[in-house]
């Protein structure tokens, strides 16, 4: 999935104010980073390409609270519920904030929520819309899932401490002040630095944490299944059905992960494109099989064809020749109709007129009835001859006759 992670800055967003990104084709590699005004930002490329916004630790605030039952994801009085709840909860007015739900937020069943600044988050994807960046995806930088960890991060000047896991996300200055402030942690809890505050977090945590950039994290975070955009920052219910799709099927396409599963569908459809083909050859060499029997029966049973076009109706031909030469009777010829009529017509009935012609037998005059034709027909049917009423005239012909 080819992806623009941009970082959203912590105070409010002029026509001057750069953004750090970080470019990526598959959304796990870091292809460039760096940092641009909105309108000279990179512009991600390829069939599902997307802007994710960063919202810094600093920006956001987390609580834990519990739907009432009856109260769904999609309820268009969730945001009204929501503020009640976390009325006490937080410090500035609810209104002025931009609320969010956890993925697969279910009722009666504890979740988090994201709360921030509404004004300051309107403020900045409209300067990256209007550079014509809009944001696919609005996810925290950092959010409550996972193992615990510690993260130091920012300037030596203004330095961060953030602890976030499943438990919570909690931001404190990196100091050796503030760390009473965290819960308790287990000695081997990850502690990862960015390289401009790693002597002072080193001093402060009393371990040497592992070095990692600011952009290797934003592309972990920017995986999150966590979405910010909800309410009035979501685009239509179609509108992210078909941004989700388009970045499921770039991601099958191109992401790494999917590589194996690439190569497995290509093989299965060559083997089933190898196993037809093989199919229809079988079935070829079959069919010629047949037709090359049928043609060496009639040639060797009638030596006198030389060319052979339709063996089945010469056959049949050459098979009426030799009958008419040797003056046997087939079951087209008048003499076999009239008797296997003779043994199904009621006795009673006397035809005014018979009428013979190409292997057509027509009686006229009998005054068959409709139900007498239908008795008479299925003892016809039995003798391998078809009947048919037309008129005051009963049709007779030898069954498979054109």
């Amino acid at each position: 999935m080819s992806a623009l992670i941009v970082q959203l800055p912590a105070q409010a967003v002029g026509p001057s104010t750069e953004f750090e990104y970080v470019l990526t084709q598959d959304g796990s590699t870091m292809q460039s980073h760096g940092s641009a005004q909105a309108t000279l930002l990179p512009a991600p490329g390829g069939a599902g390409a997307e802007v994710v916004a960063l919202v810094p630790p600093s920006m956001v605030s987390w609580h834990r609270v519990e739907l009432p039952k009856g109260t769904a994801a999609g309820s268009p009085k969730l945001r009204v519920v929501l503020e009640g709840l976390l009325e006490d909860q937080l410090l500035d007015e609810p209104e002025s904030l931009h609320l969010a739900l956890q993925p697969n937020a279910r009722a009666g069943a504890p979740l988090w929520v994201a709360a921030c600044d509404r004004a300051w988050l309107r403020g900045a994807t409209q300067a990256l819309e209007a550079a014509g960046r809009p944001v696919s995806r609005i996810v925290a930088e950092f959010a409550p899932e996972g193992e615990a960890a510690l993260h130091a991060l920012g300037q030596p000047q203004q330095p961060l401490l953030v602890l976030a896991g499943s438990q919570g996300v909690t931001a404190l200055p990196l100091s050796s002040h503030a760390l009473p402030l965290l819960p308790p942690l287990p000695q081997d809890t990850p502690c990862l630095t960015e390289p401009a505050v790693a002597a002072l977090a080193e001093q402060v945590l009393q371990r040497p944490p592992v070095l990692q950039q600011a952009p290797q994290r934003w592309l972990k975070s920017a995986q999150s299944d966590w979405d910010l955009a909800q309410f009035e920052f979501s685009s239509s219910g179609r509108a992210r059905a078909f941004k989700k799709l388009g970045t499921a099927w770039a991601d099958l396409l191109a992401a790494p992960q999917w590589r194996a599963a690439r190569w497995g569908a290509l093989l299965l459809v060559a083997v089933n494109l190898l196993g037809l083909n093989a199919w229809a050859w079988r079935e070829r060499s079959a069919l010629e099989d047949k037709r090359g029997a049928i043609r060496s029966t009639l040639t060797q049973t009638f030596p006198q064809v030389k060319v052979v076009m339709e063996p089945a109706i010469q056959m049949e031909k050459e098979v009426a020749a030799l009958r008419q030469l040797t003056g046997s009777t087939t079951g087209r010829d008048l003499e076999a109709m009239l008797a296997a009529l003779s043994t199904a017509a009621p006795p009673d009935r006397a035809a005014s007129a018979i009428d013979y012609s190409g292997g057509e037998l027509r009686v006229k005059g009998a005054g068959y009835s409709a139900e007498v034709a239908r008795t008479v027909g299925a003892s016809l049917k039995s003798r391998g001859y078809s009947s048919v009423l037309q008129g005051d005239s009963l049709v007779v012909t030898q069954e498979g006759t054109p």
